[in-house]
């Protein structure tokens, strides 16, 4: 199966990284690939066999999905890998980087987008998580 790898590097902790990743009050804040979009709710169940749920919609209320899956293995706070509904598979590392955490994300394409536009997709869901990130005080 082919699979598509993104990463960037968050000036945080790992520590923060991962809190700021995982929690359901931060995950509405930087969930969505663009400044339309909003994430009005996230659970997460971060546990092998947990499940975890957000909710991507535009702000215009045009249009709007569910995502989410259940996770085989949390490794705190170092890895994650889950399951999404459709049974792709993800992989999801932080890594120590000098004072910032390199976080690289490996999930198994859908079929129905072109791969570049599900690169492009999760990169700004990623580089949103980075902002976010970044600016919290």
């Amino acid at each position: 199966m082919k699979t598509i790898t993104i990463e960037t590097i968050v000036n945080r902790k790992r520590s923060k990284v991962w809190e700021y990743w995982n929690q359901p009050k931060h995950i509405v804040h930087w969930n969505f690939a663009s400044d339309d979009w909003c994430c009005p709710r996230a659970e997460n169940d971060l546990r092998p066999g947990g499940k975890f749920s957000s909710r991507m919609e535009a702000k215009d209320g045009s249009m709007g999905f569910d995502f989410g899956g259940h996770f085989t293995l949390v490794e705190s706070p170092a890895k994650l890998e889950y399951v999404l509904e459709d049974d792709r598979k993800v992989l999801v590392t932080f890594d120590d980087v000098g004072d910032g955490t390199q976080i690289t994300e490996t999930f198994e394409p859908e079929s129905m987008n072109p791969l570049e536009m599900q690169e492009q997709g999760w990169n700004a869901i990623l580089q949103n998580f980075k902002k976010y990130a970044e600016g919290k005080s």
